[in-house]
């Protein structure tokens, strides 16, 4: 669906530094630095040692010519590169691989409903509400539960109130997570890092807004559309030790 050309290079994790600057080793024993889009604390996918995956575009007009694109934990390849994200769903969007935003005519990203506030996606049909589309990437995981957000996020909180004001408008309000890792059932709010932010989802979503999960794969070449997630509003619980 979304494919990497070239195809990304393999290297392993140095450090990740200054929030968005990683050192990774090529396979060749080279050094780079490289470019962390991510913004986040990026828990549980930050390990040095591993192996990832980065992207190669040297450009006059960029100051690094590597991007950390993605990690692999265990026998899973993890996204890290926030900015596919909007890519892959638009393009699912496109091909209707999401059924519960179907038949809509014209899809428009980066869309403002109202001044000071973006959101990814505005769907509309002359026949249908319009129906606003707010993507979220979620590479943090405990257990078998994909949890968001991975550090307190002021912005996503503005969009989940932004959401819900559209939705008393008349209009149609979706949160959609996508998870880019194949080790997970569900996603939930983490509400140990930002308590907040889990309370309004559970409360925007008794409102009217509606809450999607899927899942994509990650590889080499590309990343794929794959399966839907189960949401839960709260995560679950760890399994006591045995």
């Amino acid at each position: 669906m979304l494919r990497f050309d070239p195809p990304l290079v393999t290297g392993k994790l140095l450090k990740r530094y200054k929030r968005f600057l990683a050192d990774v080793e090529l396979d060749d024993g080279t050094v780079v630095t490289a470019h962390c889009a991510n913004p986040g604390s990026m828990k549980s996918v930050s390990r040095p040692g591993s192996q990832v995956y980065l992207s190669h575009h040297p450009s006059p007009h960029r100051k690094l010519a590597w991007s950390l694109e993605a990690i692999r934990v265990g026998h899973h390849w993890i996204g890290i590169h926030p900015a596919n994200a909007n890519r892959v769903v638009e393009a699912a969007l496109q091909r209707n691989l999401v059924p519960e935003l179907s038949g809509y005519e014209e899809i428009r990203p980066e869309v403002a409903p109202k001044k000071g506030s973006r959101l990814d996606f505005q769907l509309t049909h002359p026949d249908k509400p319009t129906c606003w589309v707010e993507v979220k990437y979620v590479t943090m995981k405990e257990g078998n539960a994909a949890l968001f957000p991975d550090s307190v996020s002021e912005r996503g909180l503005k969009h989940l109130e932004v959401l819900k004001e559209l939705v008393d408008q008349g209009s149609r309000a979706v949160l959609l997570f996508l998870c880019p890792r194949g080790d997970v059932t569900s996603v939930s709010p983490a509400d140990e890092i930002h308590a907040a932010y889990g309370d309004t989802l559970r409360q925007v979503q008794k409102e009217g807004v509606e809450i999607l999960a899927y899942r994509a794969r990650v590889g080499k070449r590309g990343i794929r559309w794959d399966d839907r997630l189960v949401f839960s509003p709260r995560a679950p619980e760890p399994s006591p030790l045995l």
